[in-house]
């Protein structure tokens, strides 16, 4: 019976069980892998403390999520796979309250992120902020 998410174990279950569906994905892999490199360690990490911080009220993400994506070859296309993915890893293992927040906040992102890439792309004179 799945339970709803509840600790950091939680959240550390998530991140991975969602990362690596995006590293093997068709379409995600290269542009994560390529912008990532060798540094997915310190990804999970920050994911970590991401959805930590969102889910769980646990204040210990610090810093602009937006900007390290800001310049991304990604189309609406992405997105819609990013959330495709995410939906069905938290499906996949909880079911409750957080799990619905999960899914709620990543949709939020996702459109937030997709409007701000296309944004900036069209305004390439605009600093990034």
């Amino acid at each position: 019976m799945k339970t709803d998410i509840h600790t950091l174990d939680d959240i550390r279950l998530l991140v991975d069980s969602f990362y690596a569906k995006v590293r093997e994905d068709s379409l995600l892999a290269d542009i994560f892998n390529q912008k990532i490199e060798d540094r997915w360690p310190q990804h999970l990490e920050k994911m970590y403390s991401f959805w930590q911080t969102v889910l769980l009220d646990e204040h210990t993400y610090h810093g602009s999520p937006f900007l390290p994506h800001a310049r991304l070859p990604v189309d609406s296309g992405h997105f819609e796979r990013w959330l495709k993915l995410f939906y069905e890893t938290v499906d996949d293992l909880f079911e409750g309250e957080k799990a619905s927040r999960a899914k709620w906040q990543g949709e939020r992102m996702a459109q937030m992120f997709h409007s701000k890439i296309e944004y900036y792309r069209n305004h390439p004179a605009i600093p990034l902020r």
